[in-house]
């Protein structure tokens, strides 16, 4: 339980990664303070965290829009009275697709999500870890922010700047206690993957072998690696990309 009694947002906590590591987060004693945009998803990880012995409460939120945000972070302080970490996961992807056929609505889509959000979530957390004198934030990005992705070229343009980002502000609040790292997740498990494979076994064949430990990544897998960025066990660490992609970006 070292982490007992802080205070955690995790947004894209409605399943996946998000739900990982709102689950993770509990383990250890944190608070956790739920946000996505769908509500009984929500709802439902924060009786998760509540069965790993956590506590928590959901929080309906868009991250592309400031408003949201903004509201997220201060009923966040306002309920518990303080924020220590964050887990900035909300995210959407692109469609693979052909440059040609790729449209301005996809593109302004999944930049306002997948940067834009983290770029608001940081602006309105940061002030209020510095109130407490210290912080740390953990960014989701993507082994697509560490390389080059064919038809995917906004989702993967999304990552590369979400550690641009993160490495930015690492730098700027260093002097002030704040962490701020991002992991770059390569594959993962997730309802996503899972319902690919029933569809089409041979994908998960394809993805498995896009590895080099020959398997597709766990969301729990990323949430341990989160967790650990979160807390005092990684203390001189910031302005970090932790890759956990069985390998595929060092090929």
């Amino acid at each position: 339980m070292f982490l007992k009694d802080k205070v955690a947002i995790v947004t894209g906590a409605s399943s996946g990664i998000g739900r990982a590591c709102a689950i993770a987060l509990a383990s250890t004693g944190a608070i956790v303070v739920a946000a996505s945009r769908r509500i009984s998803e929500g709802e439902e990880t924060i009786q998760l965290v509540k069965e790993a012995g956590g506590d928590g409460i959901f929080v309906q939120t868009d991250v592309s829009k400031e408003a949201d945000v903004q509201r997220l972070v201060e009923k966040t302080v306002a309920y518990y009275g303080r924020l220590d970490f964050a887990c900035n996961n909300a995210g959407i992807e692109q469609v693979p697709t052909p440059l040609s056929e790729q449209t301005e609505t996809v593109f302004d889509e999944v930049i306002n999500t997948n940067v834009k959000g983290v770029w608001l979530c940081m602006k309105h957390q940061i002030p209020y870890m510095l109130e407490n004198g210290k912080g740390a934030i953990v960014n989701i990005a993507s082994a697509a922010g560490l390389i080059g992705c064919p038809t995917i070229p906004i989702y993967c343009a999304s990552k590369h700047a979400v550690i641009g980002l993160t490495k930015s502000l690492a730098v700027e609040y260093a002097s002030q206690k704040i962490r701020i790292n991002a992991v770059c997740p390569g594959v993962i498990k997730t309802d996503m993957v899972t319902r690919a494979g029933e569809v089409n076994p041979q994908f998960i064949e394809h993805l498995n072998n896009m590895h080099p430990m020959k398997r597709v990544g766990t969301p729990d897998e990323v949430a341990n690696s989160v967790v650990w960025l979160l807390s005092e066990q990684s203390s001189f660490i910031t302005g970090h990309t932790l890759t956990i992609d069985g390998g595929f970006v060092a090929q």
